[in-house]
């Protein structure tokens, strides 16, 4: 696999994530000190809010993949809804099992390579989609904060009397605004770019005269990823923009709603517009976060900004259950999907399987 992700890091990555996430349950289970009372809650759920969990989960795909074929579609219009769905959810699934994310980008674009889509614009979509997504979080904070949600926040200190999860949300939400203004910046000189790319792939062509035969391929390549940035800047582009990020509440719906749904099919009343600036915030944290998926962090994080509405007995089956919908799901199925394929082009190789169809 042409790219920087590896399937041994894909291997590894699930091992880290499956091995640590193992061990944060089990200390959740020894820090609700109730394993019958968990066993009668996982026993009792609400059942109609658990499948609507499942449903949400879904969205990792659906909602992803809709939002980078509005994307991709503006600077390749071949580009295949069913491309974008797989590659929107592998874009998930890969960023669960890299720290901070890193491998999501190179699978998105490997998935788009795959369904026919060139790479210079499957580059350009991937880093859009990650555009669309700081733009989204930086709009849709502020917006919350002007209409007052959230203020009975303020009154659960996390630092003491000082220091609230409301200060931490406005927190959190100041480090999304501070990368999309610097993104603004960067792409306010797209030309810019341009340069220090043709600049590296003369150095390549300096240090690794091997790569001489590819060097005006790739030049070309630059060429090109330039012309699609600047795409979405003029025109039809800022319309395209727009509606990703508008489908981006789609795309993270499941991460920002799996909260208040869990606290359903426990039985557990909540506000649904605290939840929600809850699991924003939770979103914030974990969006870098160094540990696969968040493993470690996520079930710790989780479990002491929820402790407002959750009871520590309920705590391990709430942590559960919002990790299934989060992120379990996708893990499970992405990870089918993709070493589907790789046994599928191994068997190609082989002359036994015939290739996968590429969609376009």
């Amino acid at each position: 696999m042409a790219m920087m992700v590896t399937t041994r890091l894909l291997r590894r990555g699930l091992e880290l994530f499956a091995g640590i996430s193992a061990l944060g349950f089990v200390g959740l289970l020894l820090y609700g000190n109730n394993l019958s009372l968990f066993l009668e809650a996982m026993l009792s759920l609400q059942w109609g809010w658990a499948l609507l969990g499942v449903g949400l989960a879904s969205l990792d795909w659906v909602g992803g993949g809709l939002r980078l074929w509005v994307i991709t579609r503006h600077v390749y219009p071949k580009v295949t809804l069913q491309g974008s769905v797989v590659a929107g959810g592998l874009n998930t699934w890969g960023g669960f099992l890299t720290p901070t994310q890193t491998g999501g980008g190179p699978l998105m674009i490997y998935a788009l390579k795959r369904y026919g889509v060139p790479l210079p614009e499957a580059t350009i979509s991937s880093l859009m989609t990650f555009v669309a997504t700081v733009m989204f979080f930086a709009v849709a904070g502020p917006v919350a904060l002007l209409l007052g949600a959230g203020r009975s926040l303020e009154q659960h200190g996390i630092l003491g009397r000082a220091f609230t999860l409301y200060d931490l949300f406005r927190l959190s939400l100041g480090g999304f605004i501070a990368i999309g203004l610097l993104m603004i910046a960067l792409f306010a000189f797209p030309e810019v770019a341009r340069r220090i790319g043709q600049r590296l792939v003369s150095w390549l062509e300096r240090r690794r005269p091997r790569l001489a035969s590819r060097v005006n391929e790739m030049r070309e390549g630059v060429d090109r990823s330039h012309e699609c940035l600047v795409a979405f800047f003029r025109g039809k582009g800022w319309a395209a923009l727009a509606a990703a990020v508008v489908l981006s509440s789609l795309a993270f719906a499941n991460r920002l709603a799996a909260g208040y749904v869990v606290l359903r099919a426990l039985d557990i009343q909540a506000h649904f517009v605290d939840v929600l600036l809850l699991q924003t915030l939770i979103t914030f944290l974990l969006y870098f976060a160094p540990t696969p998926g968040g493993s470690g962090l996520a079930e710790v994080l989780s479990a002491a900004v929820m402790s407002i509405y959750v009871p520590r007995v309920l705590t391990p089956s709430y942590i559960l259950l919002w990790r299934v919908i989060t992120c379990y799901l996708t893990v499970a199925f992405g990870s089918f999907v993709f070493w589907r394929w790789l046994k599928g082009a191994e068997g190609h190789a082989d002359g036994n399987v015939a290739p996968p169809p590429r969609g376009d």
